[in-house]
């Protein structure tokens, strides 16, 4: 899965970084992502059967981009703005029709499997590497996750690329403004909080629009 994140990301968001950046732009950052890329996903470990497991697979793919629009001199704004529309590409490979309910579908699947998260969690159970969280059942559209520990703060260390987050964490807006799901949150472990407090909506809404900037929803 990690391998076709980033080559699907990268093949839909060719044509768009060539207009901003330029074709030899695109050729260098081509060139040096792919290269780190391929050493990022064979550091990655496999962290088993978790409820994060998806999420996970994004990782060597955030950790090269970065690495590299860094090499090729761009200001943080501008890398966590190629990087939304990296994801924006990918995600938006689904119909925009079917977006809602593909996120429907993946947030009622991960409801369900939290139990056995918790579980594991509660036993010592999980790799040193998974989330870690405080789940809450709000409604029947409605739930809450308290993160205590993040894999992409993890990775963003391990990796060498701090610098990662926390723009990587306003991921969630654009997810869920595009699959339609409410979202919000007002603390995140990768600006400096005490957890990533998420509160989430099968039905809703949720702004991206990151030119009004984050300070109240990190």
């Amino acid at each position: 899965m990690k391998h076709f994140i980033y080559h699907m990301s990268m093949l839909r968001g060719r044509k768009p970084l060539t207009r901003q950046y330029g074709k030899a732009f695109w050729k260098k950052f081509q060139k040096g992502s792919r290269a780190a890329f391929r050493q990022f996903a064979k550091r990655l470990p496999d962290i088993g059967e978790s409820v994060f497991r998806f999420n996970f697979q994004f990782l060597p793919a955030y950790a090269a981009w970065f690495q590299t629009l860094t090499a090729l001199g761009l200001s943080r704004e501008e890398i966590d703005r190629v990087i939304w529309l990296l994801n924006e590409r990918f995600v938006t490979i689904v119909p925009r029709k079917l977006l809602h309910a593909t996120g429907v579908s993946y947030f009622s699947n991960f409801r369900k499997k939290t139990a056995k998260h918790i579980a594991r969690q509660k036993r010592g159970e999980l790799h040193p590497w998974d989330w870690t969280i405080i789940y809450r059942d709000v409604d029947s559209n409605t739930f809450e996750i308290d993160i205590t520990r993040c894999a992409m703060q993890l990775c963003a260390r391990e990796f060498g690329v701090e610098g990662l987050l926390p723009g990587i964490c306003r991921m969630d807006f654009l997810f869920s403004s595009l699959m339609g799901n409410g979202f919000r949150r007002t603390k995140t472990l990768g600006d400096g909080n005490d957890c990533c407090n998420c509160h989430y909506e099968l039905s809703g809404a949720c702004e991206w629009n990151p030119e009004k900037g984050f300070l109240d929803r990190k």
